[in-house]
């Protein structure tokens, strides 16, 4: 599994209600742009949905896996009034 399909998975996984699309941005596998959507975030600051995002890949960014990843987070709500669509 790249890390791509990786990242996907552990966020998923470690929040169940989420979407989260993951783009390779270098062609490398290790920049890392992700963009997460849940119902989780309702009612969360930016930074503890974003903290929520960086715990499961913990590993992956300590041990360079991942050297960098742009996030963005969304609650449902918010991605339909940006024109977010799966």
């Amino acid at each position: 599994m790249n890390a791509v399909e990786t990242v996907k998975n552990l966020i998923e996984k470690a929040i169940p209600d989420s979407e989260a699309m993951v783009e390779d941005m270098t062609g490398s596998g290790d920049h890392l742009r992700a963009i997460v959507v849940s119902r989780t975030f309702e009612g969360e600051s930016r930074v503890k949905q974003h903290r929520m995002v960086y715990e499961p890949l913990r590993q992956l960014m300590s041990d360079q896996t991942v050297h960098a990843l742009a996030l963005k987070t969304y609650t449902p709500a918010q991605w339909a009034k940006v024109g977010g669509s799966s």
